[in-house]
């Protein structure tokens, strides 16, 4: 693993999700955009603190790249969502530590637009070397209306990104028009119980001096919603699974400053203005301690990340036999496995 803190440890949880053809969720404002932008403008003022930080997002960047091979050209991609380049960035690191790859990857990856909403996050690193090795092209643009033509790309990634969306149905139906048929969306975001650590920590520690609570943390989808939605979308031969990430950091105060960091911090359009009072923070920290803490000291937080690969619709892709066009049934070949 690469570009990991120095208190971190990964685990990893993998389950499966099945789809939903249930209602899509309505379109309204639950993240301030505009404050978003403003957080990664401010997180990337800050360069070497900023790449200090990137630890999260290479991680899942790597892993979003293993997904990549299928064995086909992308001649023309999108990084959506892109950050600093992410996805490029990976992209480079397994061409230079595998001798092997580089001529694949040379031969399979093309123009890398990269697209986000943070101008100065997304020129970040425009010196390093990835920038030389890959056509790239860097887009100010936001990823919630990705305005290009239809049937533009060969793939649209997106890396720890959607998780800030408002109209995920618009957000995806979008995304499949400007894929070429037969194409994947390959995604990567958190959802799910992300941080539930520090969420309940706060939780009980607002309730107990302040008597109330208070949006702290942003609301996450949950993996069955996004099942759900994919398809809604006109996603075809889905996977969905998940990632724990699970991260040890020696307290809270250090958490929340690698969050403000990250860019990661709270931009729901409800939330309390200003800071968190003092005493509601050390009670807080004492709160995570004693109901998550490790033995040596630290605390855990987890990053639950949602993978999702969805392919756009094509003539002539691969479709499921129809029901009971079978020649053998399930019950015969285990019959015949047991026997063997």
């Amino acid at each position: 693993m690469r570009n990991l803190r120095q208190f971190a440890r990964f685990t990893q949880y993998r389950g499966f999700a099945t789809t939903s053809p249930g209602p899509g969720t309505p379109s309204f404002q639950v993240f301030n955009r505009e404050t978003k932008r403003l957080q990664r403008d401010r997180a990337a003022q800050d360069v070497e603190a900023s790449r200090r930080v990137d630890y999260l997002r290479q991680e899942v960047a790597d892993r979003v790249v293993d997904r990549m091979y299928i064995k086909r050209p992308f001649r023309k991609i999108l990084d959506l969502g892109s950050g600093p380049g992410a996805f490029a960035q990976s992209l480079y690191n397994t061409y230079e530590s595998n001798e092997k790859e580089r001529q694949p990857i040379e031969s399979r990856f093309g123009k890398i637009i990269c697209a986000e909403l943070s101008k100065k996050l997304l020129e970040r690193d425009v010196d390093l070397p990835f920038n030389k090795k890959f056509d790239i092209e860097r887009v100010q643009m936001d990823e919630e209306l990705p305005d290009f033509p239809n049937d533009s790309f060969d793939s649209v990634v997106s890396v720890l990104s959607m998780h800030w969306i408002n109209d995920l149905p618009g957000a995806l139906y979008r995304i499949r028009n400007i894929l070429k048929p037969d194409a994947p969306f390959v995604c990567a975001m958190l959802g799910g119980d992300s941080l539930f650590e520090l969420r309940t920590s706060l939780q009980l520690a607002e309730s107990e001096r302040r008597g109330g609570v208070s949006p702290r943390v942003s609301p996450l989808a949950d993996v069955k919603d996004m099942g759900g939605l994919m398809q809604k979308a006109g996603f075809n031969m889905l996977t969905i699974d998940v990632d724990d990430v699970v991260v040890d950091y020696p307290n809270m105060f250090d958490l929340m400053t690698d969050l403000q960091a990250m860019g990661e911090g709270n931009a729901i359009i409800s939330r309390e203005m200003g800071p968190i009072g003092r005493d509601v923070l050390m009670a807080a920290q004492a709160i995570y301690q004693e109901l998550h803490g490790n033995e040596d000291g630290s605390i855990p937080a987890t990053f639950r990340v949602i993978n999702m690969i969805g392919w756009k619709d094509s003539p002539d892709q691969p479709k499921p036999l129809k029901r009971g066009s079978g020649q053998l049934s399930m019950k015969e070949f285990l019959e015949k496995g047991n026997k063997n």
